[in-house]
């Protein structure tokens, strides 16, 4: 039972010194790295349209790495016994280089970033002899056999992979490090009933198209659970508040058995550019219409230009704004605010014209008023601060119809209030609204900020 067993190990051991001594006559040093790759892709060696042997006893002995050489001939490892494949890993790393503004009617982000994967193909590794720690295998890349990565769940490239745009390196042990340059154009989620504060939630994923689980598995690198970020990311850009690195789920698949990673991006949209190019233009136009309350009843050149005027300035800044945002069929919070706006905007124009038309009405009796003085008699002669006019009463004298006596003129008088004039009404009216309207919008302001902030933290 011993003897088989020592054979094999020797068998393996002398295939394993053939292939050294091979490898060293072929790549001795002074080679280019053109001249090895040459000698490593010659058709009669390498198949690119086949799998990196994992744990393949076609293969050197069901050795994984050329450091197995060494445990085999300490007894370490033992040669496969028949053919066994085992599935290829591929390590992914992610690298963000920069982003993009976003485009907020189409709800798009662009996202430049590295994409390094990294293998093992025993049929690439060379001879130590070599000056090259590695190989520059750019002009060979089609050539080598490369996973075919696929991104689900996007949106578009922007530049195609040209030679500029990636790098494919080999290493002395048969490391192949791939390291692509990709700009994409992101398709993001967002919950548009609550913008502009909500915060857009971008997906995509990367499998293999053709090999399932069994034949590659993709894993993040190191097991990193975040994407790694340039340095100068934070200073390009600050609309990126969280990522995550994941496994998809394998019952998620609608492809079946695929190995899969996936990338959540959650960003945030810029609340200062909001506020200072909608909310606060928004609150100086509406209180600028609540000067009106402040003006006399009769100014009406004024208060119509500014009336009018804040109107206009408030559709202007409002149909600008909203011909850049997303065409939704529900209600948002940017639709509830321009309608809440523009209503106060023109109930304070509506205010005027009530307040106009009241103090323009005719009083009911022969009561003149004039801006500055105080209520008097036609007919009368200017009498003191202190002289009360005389009171529409109800005297026995006068019959069933009320009369106008002094205040000594009828002893069993029942006293009347005469009809307020039709200017102090106005004027009324106008002292109302210098506290119901800049209360009630402050009212709006709160409800409004405090609930859709705190829908967007339950979201969240």
């Amino acid at each position: 039972m011993g003897q088989p067993w020592m054979l094999v190990r020797a068998a393996a051991i002398l295939l394993v010194t053939r292939q050294t001594l091979a490898l060293s006559d072929i790549f001795e040093e002074g080679k280019s790295d053109k001249e090895i790759l040459d000698n490593l892709l010659r058709a009669t060696r390498y198949d690119k349209r086949l799998l990196p042997p994992v744990r393949d006893a076609d293969f050197c002995c069901g050795l994984q790495s050329p450091e197995d050489v060494k445990l085999v001939s300490s007894n370490q490892v033992t040669p496969s016994s028949g053919k066994q494949r085992g599935s290829l890993t591929v390590n992914v790393s992610v690298l963000l280089l920069s982003l993009a503004s976003p485009d907020e009617s189409s709800l798009k982000y662009e996202v430049e970033f590295l994409l390094q994967q990294q293998w093992y193909d025993p049929r690439l590794r060379y001879s130590n002899q070599s000056q090259y720690s590695y190989l520059n295998a750019i002009h060979h890349h089609d050539d080598i056999w490369l996973p075919d990565t696929y991104f689900i769940m996007h949106g578009d490239f922007k530049d195609p992979l040209i030679p500029v745009h990636f790098s494919l390196r080999i290493y002395r042990n048969g490391s192949v490090n791939y390291l692509m340059r990709r700009h994409l154009i992101l398709s993001c989620q967002g919950s548009l009933n609550i913008f502009p504060f909500d915060d857009p939630k971008c997906t995509f994923s990367m499998e293999s198209i053709s090999y399932e689980i069994t034949s590659i598995n993709y894993v993040w690198k190191n097991d990193e659970d975040v994407l790694r970020k340039s340095p100068s990311l934070t200073t390009l850009n600050a609309y990126l508040i969280n990522n995550q690195t994941l496994i998809c789920p394998i019952q998620s698949s609608w492809r079946g058995n695929y190995s899969c990673l996936r990338v959540h991006l959650i960003f945030t949209r810029d609340r200062a550019f909001y506020f200072t190019t909608v909310f606060i233009p928004g609150i100086i136009l509406v209180t600028s219409s609540f000067i009106t309350f402040w003006l006399e009843w009769n100014a009406v050149p004024a208060r119509v230009m500014i009336g009018v005027t804040t109107m206009l300035n408030f559709f202007t800044t409002s149909n600008g704004f909203r011909s850049t945002l997303p065409v939704v069929s529900n209600l948002t919070a940017m639709n509830v605010w321009d309608g809440v706006c523009m209503c106060f905007i023109y109930a304070s124009l509506l205010e005027f014209v009530c307040v106009n038309y009241v103090g323009r009405k005719r009083p009911l009796h022969n009561v003149v008023y004039r801006p500055g003085e105080n209520p008097f008699k036609q007919g009368d002669k200017k009498r003191d601060s202190t002289t009360v006019a005389n009171e529409i009463v109800t005297c026995p004298s006068c019959g069933p119809n009320p009369c106008s006596h002094t205040n000594n003129g009828c002893p069993a008088e029942v006293r009347k209030k005469e009809p307020p004039h039709p200017i102090r009404v106005a004027k009324t009216i106008d002292v109302i609204a210098r506290i119901t309207f800049p209360t009630a919008f402050a009212v709006f302001l709160i409800f409004f900020f405090y609930h859709y902030k705190s829908f967007t933290n339950a979201h969240e």
